[in-house]
Parts: structure tokens; sequence; C-alpha cells
């Protein structure tokens, strides 16, 4: 299957028997997994609507079709289960890697596994990618055929243009019409203070917003010792630097970055997460997850 190098066993092995449960209220609920506004469990027929790629087809309407000669599917109540949305960041700055693993294909492997656990957990999942605009927008849906367009997105992706988080953020912020969970994946290399309100704007839009903050390694720890030439992967802006000279000052202006963003975060009661791509995926992953469900 296209993309299926995204899961890699050892990786699934560790993290199948846990379940990404939202901890703010969400709109929508699947058999108590999940903290709602609604009371009772339904599975009453709502309302059609029309086939699109990825629905389950055994909830395809016979009788509208063969009056209509157009496929429609049927929607109940109990299958309005938490809609969570991927925005994972393709931008040149993405691409940036001083090992094996790039920050974009850091991003993809990450995308593919929660997209697994959510479609296990029959909740409905969908994928963004973005630059300094939109290039992917895969709507959240539910089953295993939806986890498969996924994952050919996934397998596609490479680094596109330069970055315009906060424009993305709060269009897509506008867009969204149902309260759910919003994941994102980027390396946030973008203007500091507008990124923040950006990632707010969701919060108050009252979904739960998770922050995947994807670095290398490299970017942490500013190993460089000898004078280089660094180029501005987006912008293509080279300049001579003496690693000697400003490494104080780059892991001063580092740290007051990640705790920035970590405060800002903490405040609005978003969850922030600082990702290290030399850390194994598997590792990150089952670390994180139990911590969440521990944190309830």
């Amino acid at each position: 299957m296209k993309g299926a190098q995204f899961l890699d066993p050892a990786t699934i092995a560790k993290i199948s028997r846990l379940n990404l449960i939202a901890r703010l209220v969400v709109e929508g609920f699947i058999s108590g997994l999940h903290r709602s506004p609604y009371k009772g469990f339904s599975v009453e027929f709502t309302e059609h609507k029309e086939y699109t790629p990825g629905d389950d087809l055994k909830h395809l309407d016979w009788k509208v079709y063969g009056r209509t000669d157009r496929y429609y599917v049927k929607q109940y109540e109990e299958e309005t289960n938490l809609k969570a949305y991927l925005l994972l960041d393709t931008s040149q700055s993405m691409g940036f890697s001083s090992a094996s693993v790039s920050k974009l294909q850091y991003g993809c492997y990450l995308s593919a596994c929660l997209s697994y656990l959510m479609t296990r957990q029959r909740d409905a999942v969908g994928l963004v990618t973005f630059d300094e605009d939109i290039r992917n927008h895969l709507p959240p849906r539910v089953g295993p055929r939806h986890l498969k367009y996924i994952l050919h997105i996934l397998d596609d992706l490479k680094p596109g243009k330069k970055t315009h988080i906060s424009k993305v953020f709060h269009d897509f912020a506008e867009h969204i019409k149902r309260r759910g969970l919003v994941i994102i994946l980027s390396d946030l290399f973008d203007e500091q203070e507008e990124v923040i309100k950006a990632i707010k704007h969701f919060r108050h839009k009252k979904h739960e917003v998770l922050v995947f903050h994807i670095l290398d390694k490299n970017e942490i720890t500013f190993p460089y010792t000898k004078i280089a030439e660094f180029r501005d992967m987006e912008s293509g802006e080279w300049i001579i630097v003496d690693p000697q000279q400003i490494k104080d000052y780059y892991w001063a202006k580092f740290d007051a970055y990640i705790y920035n963003f970590r405060k800002e975060c903490k405040e609005k009661g978003i969850d922030y997460v600082k990702v290290d791509t030399s850390t194994p995926l598997d590792f990150f992953l089952f670390s994180y997850l139990s911590k969440r469900a521990h944190l309830g």
C-alpha cells in the first residue's frame, strides 16, 4: 500500500493500545471515549450526504440511488465522532536535516501514526498541508479507505515554498465550523508573535489544540565550531558565521523562543510539545501518549 512505510511495525506495536483521548469538551462522541456536550447515545438516522471517496460503502442508500441515479450516504448520530485536523507544515525550512530524517519526513511519520490511531478508534481525521498557502486539504473522514488517501498524500510530499503560518491558520480557523482537535506539526519558523496569535485563534473557536514543534537536533544544540556559510532555506540568503562568537547568543535566543511558545500555549490550554527529530519516533510517541493518557 502506497505510503505504508510511514506505519513502521515496531512503532505501531508500541502505541496501538493507546488512544489519543481528547481532554477538552469536543463536539461529537464515540462510545464514551471522548467527553462530549451531548448526553446519551443515539444511533438514529439524521440525514443524507452525497458520497465522496473514503466514505464507508455499507452506508450507501440504494433506494435513493434508484430514484436519483446518484450516490448518497446515510449519516447517524452515533457516527458524529471527534473530528481531528492534522496541519502539516511543508515549507522549505521543513526540508532541513542534519542526519537521515528531515523535519518534514518526521512530520509525515508522526502524521501517519496519529492517523492510524484515530482511525483505529473510529475518529474522523483530516489532513491539511501548507507552506504560504494550503496545498492539500483532505476533510476528516472515518475508516481504513480514508487512511489510505492520507498515506497517499504523505507519500508524495516534498518541501514547498516560503512559510506564512499565521495567514494559513487564521484562514483555516474560520473555515472549520465544528469544534474538534487541531494538531499542528511544524517548525513554527515565522514571526513568533503572529504565529502565537494564529494558534490562539483555534482556541478562540473552542478547538482543542495540540502543537508538535518539530526541530532538528542541530537547531536545538547548535553544535557548530568552525566558521561556516549558512543559507536561509526559504529566502536563499547566505551569511558567513563564526559559531564560537555567536553560540551563547544563539542559545539564549533559542531558549527564550521555546520558553515563549511553551508559556503562551500553557496560558491558553494548548498542549505544546517540542519534538527533536533525533528521538526515535516509537519512543517519542509511546512516551507522549502514555503521559497524555495518564493526565487524562
